[in-house]
């Protein structure tokens, strides 16, 4: 993870976000240990109470885990539920935006980079 934040969200919403990026690209596997809150708040240089913030959304959303004595896991089933989660987001709010924001522009999806990966099936 890097400490480069914006101005838009807190900080512990980005942790949340780049944490769940992890968990959706298989970088932190489900029932492994996930990085320690002094870990995280030492490496980016932010309050541990941020981080522990961010986990507990995560821990909220059954995407991490506690284990008592042991530290924070990533949930079995997290990677999945994760990803159902995203795709509903971006289907009711990103994907409107984007096509609204084509239809402004008089974009046809022939104008669209990688177009032609849409409706085709992997081989």
């Amino acid at each position: 993870m890097q400490g480069n934040w914006n101005s838009r969200e807190p900080i512990y919403r980005q942790l949340r976000d780049r944490a769940a990026e992890r968990i959706l690209d298989g970088d932190w596997p489900e029932g492994e240990a996930a990085p320690s809150v002094r870990k995280i708040a030492n490496d980016l240089r932010v309050n541990p109470i941020t981080v522990s913030r961010a986990w507990q959304m995560l821990v909220d959303e059954q995407l991490l885990e506690v284990r008592r004595g042991l530290g924070m896991y990533v949930a079995a089933g997290a990677r999945e539920r994760l990803r159902e989660a995203e795709r509903k987001r971006f289907l009711e709010r990103e994907w409107p935006a984007m096509i609204e924001r084509i239809d402004r522009l008089g974009l046809r999806l022939e104008d669209l980079p990688q177009a032609s990966r849409f409706g085709k099936t992997e081989e």
